[in-house]
């Protein structure tokens, strides 16, 4: 009887060891997409730089430091994850010229 008391008290211990670790990993990839997002805001200063129409063709040294902090996860997630958009909204691919 003992060893079943043992058996059920481990299982439930490792029950509760594994919701602490999962719930560790949500907030891990919660902090990161925050993170990404906050990254990606600061690069509103890179506009004036990247709009069709622009005139200043150099960015400025606030532009180049925004898009040096940009982990490059988060950057290459965001273009992966743009491209799809067409796609997904039943719209044609977009084919961009040079």
């Amino acid at each position: 009887m003992e060893v079943i008391k043992l058996v059920a008290s481990l299982s439930s211990q490792a029950a509760a060891i594994l919701v602490l670790l999962t719930l560790a990993a949500v907030q891990t990839q919660t902090a990161k997409a925050q993170s990404c997002t906050t990254e990606l805001t600061n690069l509103n200063v890179c506009a004036p730089f990247v709009v069709p129409g622009a005139t200043q063709t150099n960015p400025s040294p606030d532009c180049c430091a925004a898009l040096q902090s940009v982990q490059h996860d988060c950057f290459c997630s965001t273009l992966s994850i743009a491209s799809r958009l067409p796609s997904q909204c039943n719209l044609p691919p977009l084919t961009c010229g040079n």
